[in-house]
C-alpha cells in the first residue's frame, strides 16, 4: 500500500515541477511587458479585431460576444472608479478632494490600467477559444443584445459621469502639471529690466 503513494506523489512532482516553471516564466513574460502600456494595448486591439473578424466570419457566438462585452464594461467601471468611494465608505485613508481648498490627492483607482489590460486581453482569449466550440453558439437575434448592451453602457456611463462630477475627480492623467509661478516671475521681472 505504501508503494502505491510513492508512486503516485513521484508521478506528480515532474507535472507540479513543469507548472511551477512555466507559471513562473508568464509572470516573467507579464513583468517584461509592465513598462510597455502603448505596446500592449495595441497588441489587445489587435486580438480584439481577431476576435471580431472570426465572429464576422462564423456569424455567431453573438451570446459570447454580448458576454464579453458585459464583461468588460463591468472592468471599465473598476477602472474609472476610486478606491475609495465616498458615498460607500467615509474611511481615514485617501479621500478625494471635496473643496477647491483641501490639499492634492492622487486618483487611486479600484482596478489598476495593468489588471483592466491583463483582464480584457484574458476575457479576449477566452471568448476567442469558445468561438471553436459549437455549443456556446446559442441562436440569438443578435440587433436586441447590441441595443441591450448600449442602453446598458449609456446608463452605466452616465452614472459614473455624474459620480465623478459630483465628487470632482479625473481618473485620467493629462500630462505633468506645470506651474506657471516661475515663469511669470521670470517675466514680469525682464519687464522691470526694460
Amino acid at each position: 500500500m505504501e508503494g502505491v503513494g510513492g508512486d503516485g506523489a513521484a508521478a506528480e512532482a515532474p507535472l507540479n515541477k513543469w507548472r511551477h516553471e512555466a507559471s513562473k516564466l508568464f509572470q516573467f513574460c507579464l513583468d517584461k511587458t509592465t513598462p510597455h502600456a502603448v505596446y500592449r494595448w495595441v497588441g489587445t486591439a489587435v486580438l480584439a479585431s481577431i476576435y471580431a473578424l472570426r465572429v464576422y466570419h462564423v456569424q455567431g457566438f453573438y451570446i459570447v460576444t454580448y458576454g464579453l462585452g458585459i464583461y468588460i464594461l463591468n472592468l471599465l467601471i473598476g477602472f474609472l472608479s476610486p478606491l475609495v468611494d465616498p458615498e460607500l465608505d467615509p474611511s481615514d485613508g485617501p479621500l478625494l478632494p471635496t473643496k477647491d481648498s483641501d490639499e492634492f490627492k492622487p486618483f487611486i483607482r479600484r482596478l489598476p490600467e495593468f489588471k483592466f489590460w491583463y483582464s480584457i486581453t484574458k476575457a479576449f482569449c477566452i471568448a476567442f477559444v469558445m468561438t471553436f466550440f459549437s455549443m456556446f453558439d446559442v441562436p440569438v437575434f443578435w440587433p436586441i443584445l447590441l441595443c441591450y448592451w448600449i442602453v446598458l453602457f449609456a446608463l452605466t456611463m452616465k452614472r459614473q459621469i455624474l459620480h465623478m462630477i459630483k465628487y470632482k475627480y479625473l481618473p485620467f492623467n493629462i500630462g505633468k502639471q506645470r506651474y506657471g509661478g516661475k515663469k511669470s516671475a521670470a517675466s514680469s521681472s525682464g519687464s522691470r529690466g526694460d
